[in-house]
């Protein structure tokens, strides 16, 4: 079994919070949104959205695509966990009457 991706919010916070000593209030603040959608994505209870990939994008030198990215690859593997025990077969094509 694959491990699970690592979490965008733990990327944001041991990768360019903690380094650059900000808290997730002076983040939000800074980026014109709550602090609780920071905190909810810090903490995994929320996904990163375009407009906080690409508002992240704009004050930490990244790009919308790398936050977007990371986001889709815990995505995937969460479906992925879900389907895992449903057996799906390939569709077939459907005779002519």
């Amino acid at each position: 079994m694959a491990r699970k991706p690592t979490l965008p919010g733990e990327i944001l916070l041991e990768e360019f919070l903690e380094p650059m000593q900000i808290s997730q209030a002076a983040l939000a603040k800074h980026i014109e949104v709550d602090y609780k959608v920071i905190n909810r994505i810090v903490n995994g209870h929320s996904s990163l959205t375009p407009d906080i990939a690409l508002r992240l994008s704009k004050v930490l030198g990244t790009t919308s695509e790398f936050w977007l990215n990371l986001q889709q690859k815990v995505d995937i593997f969460e479906a992925q966990e879900k389907l895992k025990d449903v057996r799906l077969k390939p569709l077939q094509k459907i005779a002519s009457l």
